[in-house]
């Protein structure tokens, strides 16, 4: 059996509130509560299980989400329409612009619970990749 991320567990002030506050912005649906947990699954199957923990608790980590260019719009639309502060750059220093690295476009924005958040329409590294390269016979 190949290993696969399955489910992740996101803390956060209150887990209704940033599982729909990612889901509104990728556009996916929240799912059903189940015991502390209120998930939000992307299309690869991973579960993101947003668990409401005490604010000291609460550690920023960073969740990138790659998307097509389309829902790239879609989410960059509902960000702009939500008043949602975005930046170029994971420093936060670079608010209102979006980036075109990897010959794609991204960018970042913190959840709620103060989680960066970052979407991208091209893997890391994937600029780097050329036909003759991956061709390549050893």
């Amino acid at each position: 059996m190949s290993v696969e991320l399955n489910h992740t567990i996101i803390h956060a002030r209150d887990n209704r509130e940033s599982a729909e506050f990612l889901a509104r912005i990728l556009g996916l649906e929240v799912g059903t509560e189940w015991g502390p947990f209120v998930p939000v699954a992307t299309s690869n199957g991973v579960t993101l299980d947003f668990a409401a923990v005490p604010v000291e608790s609460i550690v920023m980590q960073h969740y990138a989400f790659l998307v097509s260019d389309a829902e790239f719009d879609a989410a960059f639309e509902r960000i702009q329409q939500g008043g949602v502060t975005y930046y170029a750059d994971p420093h936060l220093k670079q608010p209102g612009e979006i980036n075109h690295h990897h010959g794609g476009r991204g960018l970042y924005f913190l959840d709620p619970a103060g989680h960066g958040m970052e979407i991208i329409t091209r893997p890391y590294g994937s600029h780097e990749r050329t036909p003759a390269a991956s061709s390549t016979a050893s």
